[in-house]
């Protein structure tokens, strides 16, 4: 009876996930966006301000990872709007008659989601090659940047889900996700936090998405990695068991309103 209930609810998933595939060729706009508001920041950063800016490295190798981290952003941003309306447009009153598994609505926006993020950011990578990233990675320390960014996504995915659940239009769910996509340019993205304000450091220092960049810049360029993983895996591991559990609680209490 168990394996029943798991293979019907892997199908309910997979169906709602076909579902966020068919969306992402058909919305040609959002994917674009997620792509070109990534590349457009890198090409920024390198061609205006990078001969400014001193890292002791060529600047375009030193800011590609916050510019994945920030591609990642952009693209699971949409998920808050696209459950919220979701929510508001009246799929949500169609299924709740059907016995359909109560995550499998949410793991669709979360597996769609998260090849919209991993085209995006394959096509952000592909853009910093020619634009003269020069990464050191090899084999193993490639699959470690696909399963620390796996990690990061599927944790932002699902804090976005919990966004579109929580907000009643979809003004508000593109609103909220704000704090999370502003969070890479207060760490060590863009220029090292040892150039910031003493207050301002202390934050970039110990806020998320520093040690993310940290991991991602060690594996492919080689620098030292420290505890910079544990910490990665700490903070989106976290976020993500704690996202999954409260959108779960929160998809339970909108189907019995």
């Amino acid at each position: 009876m168990t394996n029943l209930r798991l293979y019907w609810a892997a199908m309910d998933g997979w169906t709602m996930t076909r579902r966020s595939i068919k969306h992402i060729v058909r919305e040609k706009e959002s994917l674009m966006m997620a792509i070109g508001l990534p590349v457009a920041i890198m090409i920024m950063f390198v061609a205006v301000f990078g001969g400014a800016i001193q890292t002791g490295t060529d600047y375009v190798n030193y800011v590609v990872p916050g510019v994945i981290i920030t591609c990642a952003g952009f693209g699971s941003s949409i998920i808050a709007v696209s459950v919220t309306q979701d929510m508001i447009g009246g799929l949500f009153e169609r299924l709740r008659s059907m016995p359909l598994h109560p995550s499998s609505l949410m793991v669709g926006h979360v597996i769609g989601g998260f090849v919209r993020n991993a085209i995006a950011t394959t096509v952000v990578i592909l853009v910093a090659l020619l634009i003269g990233f020069q990464p050191e990675a090899g084999v193993v320390e490639w699959l470690g940047v696909i399963g620390i960014l796996t990690l990061f996504m599927l944790s932002l995915n699902w804090l976005f889900v919990v966004f579109g659940l929580l907000v009643k239009n979809v003004e508000t769910a593109n609103a909220i996700t704000f704090p999370m996509l502003f969070l890479p340019y207060v760490s060590s993205a863009f220029v090292p936090t040892e150039t910031m304000p003493s207050w301002l450091h202390t934050f970039a220092e110990n806020q998320p998405m520093t040690p993310l960049i940290e991991t991602l810049r060690g594996l492919l360029l080689g620098t030292p990695i420290g505890t910079n993983l544990w910490l990665s895996i700490a903070w989106f591991g976290g976020l993500l068991i704690i996202s999954f559990i409260v959108a779960t609680i929160l998809f339970k209490k909108r189907k019995a309103e």
